[in-house]
């Protein structure tokens, strides 16, 4: 892995302190409705296609930001996984499923090959995308990805971890949901997902209240929400174990360009899970960001798009090295 380089800020345009959320359009996907945001492009350049992938719990209004911010290069949708955002529900949320989702995706629309930007379960998501089928991705940028880590009381969810084991714990988490006023559960959000809450505009708090209540005005977001984190649960212990079920096997067969972020105040995904992560994979570099949490692309778009910048520079240029370098990007 080497140091992620930082393009030039005046490669990026002006970032409006707040922007509205990218108009979404629904695609029905081997008969299941998925919930689709793409990016407007500015100007008559070329662009690359790219695919957003968001976390437990996020959907495609996670990108809002660095979508823009990369507009000028990329032709992106950011994509609702099943049962979260205002995609329907799916008979099966494992790991291998959600991946075969966003294959799927890629193939239903013919982008192929795209960019992978993703976060947290979108990060172990397309790890094993971009390891299976590197046919279909130029590049990976994985922002707090939920790769394994055994200790599960380093996580803020590691106390759901035991109630996982229960049989219809959708059901208990449904009536929890229930419960909660939207504007406190979005506010839980923020507390647990930024580094620094106070730097969340009130805009952004306010699109998190309207996503808490639409997950409670539909019968199946408990259930994907359980069924996913218990996945991700199975994917730690299996990482471990022989067999092709591995993520951390998974991160070593990735052959594209990728980058890898952190925030030095996530609480969701052990920081050490990062450069793990650059180390595994091969042609990687690494940046971590002081005083931000798990929603990089969120809390600091500027930094992760010039990260991201950097590396297709990179990678353009010709300068890409393959193989394992130690270096560790930190930024403020």
């Amino acid at each position: 892995m080497k140091r992620a380089r930082l393009a030039p800020a005046q490669d990026l345009p002006e970032l409006d302190p707040v922007l509205p959320p990218w108009p979404g359009r629904m695609v029905r996907l081997d008969g299941a409705p998925v919930h689709v945001r793409p990016t407007p492009g500015r100007g008559d350049g070329p662009r690359e296609p790219a695919l957003y992938v968001h976390g437990l719990g996020g959907s495609a209004l996670n990108w809002t930001d660095l979508a823009y911010l990369l507009a000028d290069r990329f032709d992106g949708e950011s994509i609702d996984l099943p049962g979260f955002g205002r995609s329907g529900p799916a008979p099966r949320y494992g790991l291998p499923a959600l991946a075969d989702r966003v294959v799927r995706w890629i193939e239903h629309t013919g982008r192929g090959p795209v960019h992978l930007l993703a976060n947290s379960l979108g990060g172990a998501v397309c790890v094993r995308v971009a390891a299976h089928r590197p046919d279909l991705v130029r590049s990976l940028t994985l922002i707090s990805p939920a790769m394994p880590f055994l200790d599960p009381r380093w996580s803020d969810l590691g106390l759901l971890v035991p109630l996982l084991a229960l049989p219809r714990a959708h059901r208990l988490a449904g009536w929890w949901m229930s419960t909660q006023d939207p504007a406190e559960q979005a506010r839980q959000s923020v507390d647990i997902c930024w580094g620094d809450p106070s730097r969340c505009h009130p805009q952004r708090l306010a699109e998190a209240v309207e996503e808490a209540r639409l997950r409670a005005a539909v019968p199946w977001h408990a259930e994907a929400y359980v069924r996913t984190l218990r996945g991700l649960v199975g994917s730690f212990v299996r990482a471990y174990l022989p067999g092709d079920g591995s993520l951390w096997r998974a991160a070593r067969a990735v052959t594209v360009p990728t980058l890898v972020v952190a925030g030095h105040r996530d609480r969701l995904v052990d920081v050490l899970v990062a450069p793990q992560v650059a180390r595994a994979v091969p042609d990687s570099r690494l940046l971590i960001l002081d005083g931000v949490g798990h929603l990089a692309q969120v809390e600091s778009p500027v930094l992760v798009a010039r990260a991201v910048l950097g590396m297709l520079d990179e990678v353009a240029s010709g300068t890409r090295v393959r193989g394992a370098h130690r270096g560790t990007g930190v930024a403020g």
